[in-house]
């Protein structure tokens, strides 16, 4: 008998250790993946950097035929394109998750869930097909040229939606990205929702509060360190995306200069450009904006960190 349980806890042991090595190895395989990319970027992109210095990050001059490149315009757009895309798709993907979980008929609530999971898993290249062809058309006729006929040229406004009216522009791809961003945050906000103890909401109630005071004072706040990493997952989401922002941003590399004006994203310019690309400068400053869209991602995602932890105590 004691020869039985002496095998066995050598077993156990035996089997703790193999379980935690396998562990170790894979944290380090992802260390490993995570730096090797980081170091093949900058080595690729170092001719870039080297040529331009701090000129790539801030000029938006960007000619093949002359070999000058500049980054400012394609980061610009990023950051536009996502900034705007969360902000339009934020508040509906919260009310999106709070009418599923708060207002609507449970016979009714999860089909219509699993609705929206669905619709978070289309591929972006649908979206981008369908913004080219069908919303970008419909906006330039229904809103830019009326927009363009009815707004003075010299006011604030109109600089603010100056542009060509043919529906390939920045605001229409922060749309289609705030779409494709949409069913994914309003998926996950749900299951936030899902996640507060009905006790919780119970109370809220039992001390008089109404429907909106129960959400935004005790339902929000119990979940405030999940939805900001749903947030930022959204962001960089957004940040990231390529092929749908490709085909109607309008690929234009300089600095968008309103809404409606044509730009150009990181992640378009580098889709657009890569097979073209048959200088070695060339394509080191397409490998150099991957490298920046790294790092911004990067950025990104620990900023989250900083504030979740922030959310602690």
């Amino acid at each position: 008998m004691a020869s039985t349980v002496e095998n066995g806890g050598r077993r156990r042991r035996w089997d703790e250790s193999l379980f935690r090595a396998a562990c170790l190895a894979a944290a380090t395989l992802l260390m490993a993946a995570l730096a090797g990319v980081v170091v093949s970027l900058a080595i690729g992109g170092w001719p870039a950097f080297r040529t331009f210095g701090l000129g790539f990050l801030t000029s938006a001059e960007w000619n093949p035929v002359t070999e000058i490149y500049g980054a400012a315009g394609p980061i610009a757009g990023t950051l536009v394109t996502a900034v705007l895309a969360l902000a339009m798709a934020l508040p509906l993907a919260m009310g999106v998750a709070i009418f599923l979980t708060e207002f609507c008929p449970k016979s009714l609530s999860s089909p219509i869930a699993v609705a929206v999971e669905l619709l978070a898993g289309i591929p972006s290249i649908v979206y981008g097909m369908w913004g080219l062809f069908v919303f970008a058309p419909w906006f330039a006729a229904e809103v830019q040229a009326p927009l363009a006929a009815g707004v003075a040229p010299n006011s604030w406004f109109g600089g603010l939606i100056a542009g060509v009216p043919n529906g390939a522009n920045i605001f229409t791809a922060s749309i289609i990205l705030a779409i494709m961003i949409l069913p994914y945050m309003a998926a996950v906000f749900r299951e936030l929702f899902l996640s507060v103890p009905p006790q919780v909401r119970e109370a809220g109630f039992g001390l008089g509060g109404t429907s909106f005071e129960v959400v935004s004072r005790v339902i929000v706040p119990y979940v405030r360190r999940g939805a900001i990493g749903v947030i930022m997952l959204g962001l960089g989401r957004a940040l990231g995306e390529t092929m749908a922002v490709t085909f109607i941003i309008g690929n234009a590399h300089g600095l968008p200069k309103s809404l409606f004006s044509s730009g150009s994203t990181i992640a378009s310019t580098i889709a657009n450009e890569f097979t073209e690309a048959t200088g070695e400068l060339h394509e080191a400053s397409l490998i150099a904006l991957g490298l920046v869209l790294f790092l911004i991602t990067f950025a990104v995602l620990a900023t989250a960190r900083l504030l979740l932890s922030g959310q602690r105590h």
